[in-house]
């Protein structure tokens, strides 16, 4: 779906979450504590069904639910909750983020 690209590309840390969701909060908070300030958007509401349905297909999710949060890092699409964090477990994940990471992070 163009507007996931456009958001994806315009954000460098962009995250797809739902408003109840507690794994949302997890990886929002985390991403945050390595210093980015990642772009927060919600499916959650009328607007978001269109890119909930996309973000269903993209995740490869056979039951229809779309596994929240979704990461895209740099307009790549990276995943949910597991990829993460196994990225994070790594190593790999601060050297994704060091782009997007505020001024007072990479000292």
């Amino acid at each position: 779906m163009d507007r996931v690209k456009r958001l994806s590309s315009e954000n460098g840390v962009l995250i797809f979450t739902k408003s109840s969701c507690c794994m949302c909060y997890a990886v929002t908070i985390l991403l945050q504590g390595l210093g980015v300030n990642p772009t927060v958007y919600e499916i959650d509401n009328p607007e978001g069904k269109e890119i909930e349905k996309y973000l269903t297909q993209l995740a490869g999710s056979s039951n229809g639910n779309v596994p929240v949060p979704l990461v895209f890092i740099g307009g790549t699409f990276i995943g949910s909750t597991n990829e993460i964090m196994s990225l994070h477990l790594n190593g790999s994940l601060v050297q994704l983020l060091q782009p997007y990471q505020t001024p007072a992070a990479q000292s």
